[in-house]
């Protein structure tokens, strides 16, 4: 029999896929989180930030070290979290941004790459994961939710699509209506002319690095109840928030949002087809490149229609 159709009698049936569908909403809407964050960041400073993922990751594991060893509130602890994310990355920011300022994109982007391996070394070094029990996080918020015919869907899944849709229009609106954001547009479009206007250049990029750490934060607290407490799982869910990124061409945020919720919307439905399911890590790849390609053919069928 043909593979095609030995596929297709294996797809499970639209009920079995619901409850999948309700995960890949809500880590579509922490994905949208994440890739908003990595492209106020990148459209203030010239950085596409690939440590987000290691950053976040690093402060989940501190909120599981102070509610499990320490005996912190839970809330308490996330705040903790959430407040290093935001340090660690603002003081990376401080202390590497004015080197980087000038350099070529690439350069700034390897140079978080690097701080991304320092980040996973220590974490492996701080709770190694070799024969040790397994950690998780879980929110108060999985005890709530509702039902939606026979599938349960928890408060947390409802947050990590609320935080993702709350941002890109927060987002939105702060970088076109309030005089941060519109020095952050400004210093996208050129950083030399911005600062001879007067603008507090270096305030802008703190805000903006900041604010990409308090993300990630956010981010790692949900995906490490969405999805699992690991270093290394949660370091490389960055690369579903940068897939989605990239089909915005790093400038659209409306069009970041939609991309991470199809991206996480295909990846949780796949998850059940056992003849796909082993692929799955292909998902953000695939979708991008199909994407970008269908943009791009987009752009030359236009120019090629303005030479006519």
């Amino acid at each position: 029999m043909h593979p095609f159709i030995l596929m297709a009698l294996s797809l499970p049936s639209w009920q079995d896929e619901w409850p999948f569908l309700v995960t890949g909403l809500a880590l579509g809407g922490v994905y949208a989180l994440s890739g908003v964050g990595m492209i106020v960041l990148y459209r203030t400073t010239g950085v596409l930030n690939l440590s987000f993922g290691a950053v976040g990751a690093f402060g989940a594991l501190i909120a599981w070290q102070l509610i499990n060893h320490s005996g912190v509130n839970q809330w308490l602890a996330y705040l903790v979290c959430i407040l290093f994310s935001g340090v660690l990355t603002l003081a990376y920011g401080m202390v590497f941004g004015r080197a980087l300022a000038g350099r070529d994109p690439l350069v700034k982007t390897t140079a978080t790459l690097g701080l991304t391996l320092v980040l996973l070394g220590v974490m492996d070094l701080l709770w190694t994961s070799s024969g040790g029990a397994s950690r998780a996080i879980t929110l108060p918020t999985d005890n709530h939710g509702f039902m939606i015919g026979q599938v349960q869907v928890s408060t947390t899944d409802v947050i990590g699509l609320a935080v993702g849709v709350a941002l890109t229009i927060v987002t939105t609106a702060f970088l076109r209506y309030s005089k941060l954001g519109t020095a952050m547009r400004a210093m996208a479009n050129d950083r030399e002319i911005t600062a001879t206007l007067g603008v507090p250049v270096r305030r802008v990029e703190a805000a903006a690095w900041f604010g990409c750490g308090i993300v990630s934060g956010v981010a790692g607290i949900l995906l490490a109840d969405l999805v699992a407490l690991d270093a290394t799982t949660l370091t490389f869910l960055v690369i579903s928030s940068l897939a989605a990124a990239l089909i915005a061409r790093l400038s659209s945020i409306v069009i970041t949002f939609v991309a991470a919720i199809v991206i996480g919307v295909v990846d949780a439905l796949i998850t059940p087809i056992q003849s796909l399911s082993n692929y799955r890590d292909m998902t953000p790849f695939v979708l991008a490149a199909v994407a970008l390609l269908v943009i791009n053919r987009h752009r030359v069928i236009s120019i090629s229609q303005e030479g006519i």
